[in-house]
């Protein structure tokens, strides 16, 4: 069919045409806005979720969901080589603009302080960082260098400042887990003293399935002062709509049996729906798609997502932290999920201790995750089985 009018979006955060079966989040945050607008004590909101699933796609349409509130907004992603000072500075500078508030001068100022503070007091001209903000810095507020103490004074000023309009302030942070223990203990901090005060920003973020045990380790109160929201793969009708309203809008259906197909070497994963679905349209004659169409696809879009989405993940590992990963896909061949870390070792014939430091560092990379004491689990879905195909075919 016409490749030009193929409807679906396999993109990193590229939201799809249809945004299928993510309802019940998208209510529960409409909710919050609502219940903040009136004053009502609100907790921040935390999405997790393995890689693929879409968790950047559904903060950027809670997002949306903010601007048609009025609310002023602002998202970044965090990097574990920069710490939030900057980044959040930015993400900070734009939902005041958006505010618009007249008076908005005195919080700029204690923004600027706040970023200023990024940079040490040593640093050369051309190693400071150029925050954009129009507005004198000034001292003696968000300016103490404890991260905590200035994090807890801004967002409290920046909160006032929506709150003077009746309006409301949130930012999204993606890759949340990838913060510094120390931002991560301020935010948690910060996120407190907004609730005790009912002041109306909210923080959203998304991460990885870890993301709790990591606030957990900053704040013990973690665990009640976020609502948390675990993003799974979709289930057998969410899948069918994301491919069946894409393609009745540009005319054209898939047949029963070809959906069943696609959920099949989908496994439900809003990522490898959007892929496999833009090849099945692709090499297909004519509408409907058919399960023969989708038999077609099926080897070119598993090639595309080996040289993509997996490959390229795999190439940040090293020789000996590809061989933990094997074994890890060969303790698990039914991708069940967890695996315990002792069985991997017992698969490489090696003690666990010895293997902690390719485990630390392929966690530190994003690949694997603590599931839970002793157990491991791939951070991306169909990853053990891509590696056992590799493995088959070398």
């Amino acid at each position: 069919m016409d490749p030009i009018r193929n409807p679906y979006a396999p993109g990193a955060g590229q939201r799809p045409p249809e945004l299928a079966g993510r309802d019940t989040q998208l209510e529960a945050f409409r909710f919050v806005i609502e219940r903040v607008a009136k004053g009502r004590p609100e907790r921040s909101i935390v999405l997790v979720g393995l890689r693929g699933v879409g968790k950047t796609v559904l903060l950027n349409a809670m997002r949306s969901q903010a601007v048609r509130a009025g609310w002023g907004t602002g998202k970044l992603e965090a990097r574990p080589e920069l710490g939030i000072r900057r980044p959040l500075g930015a993400a900070l500078h734009m939902a005041i603009r958006e505010l618009g508030h007249p008076d908005a001068l005195g919080v700029l100022s204690t923004l600027k302080a706040f970023v200023e503070k990024a940079a040490p007091p040593t640093a050369k001209a051309f190693d400071r960082w150029n925050s954009g903000i129009s507005a004198p810095s000034i001292t003696g507020r968000a300016d103490s260098g404890d991260i905590e103490i200035d994090l807890v004074e801004l967002l409290t000023d920046v909160a006032g400042l929506a709150a003077d309009q009746g309006r409301g302030v949130a930012v999204f942070i993606d890759e949340l887990q990838d913060l510094g223990a120390d931002d991560v203990s301020a935010l948690c901090a910060a996120c407190h003293e907004l609730g005790q005060q009912r002041l109306p920003l909210i923080v959203v973020g998304a991460g990885l399935p870890h993301l709790p045990a990591v606030l957990s380790a900053a704040k013990s109160y973690s665990e009640r002062l976020f609502a948390y929201s675990r993003i799974d793969r979709l289930d057998r009708g969410s899948a069918d709509l994301a491919l069946v309203a894409p393609a009745e809008d540009e005319g054209a259906s898939f047949t029963a049996d070809a959906l069943a197909a696609m959920y099949a070497v989908t496994g439900g994963y809003p990522y490898f729906v959007q892929a496999y679905g833009k090849v099945a349209w692709d090499v297909a004659t004519a509408s409907p798609i058919t399960v023969e169409d989708v038999a077609v696809a099926a080897p070119q879009a598993e090639h595309e997502l080996a040289v993509g989405f997996f490959g390229s993940r795999l190439e940040r590992a090293t020789s000996a932290e590809r061989e933990y990963l094997r074994a890890m896909a060969d303790a698990d061949p039914d991708d069940a999920g967890a695996v315990p870390s002792a069985l991997v070792a017992e698969i490489l014939g090696r003690k666990p201790q010895s293997l902690s430091p390719a485990r630390d560092a392929l966690i530190k990379k994003g690949l694997i995750y603590a599931s839970e004491r002793g157990r491991i689990a791939f951070t991306v879905p169909h990853f053990g089985r891509f590696l056992r195909a590799r493995a088959e075919a070398a």
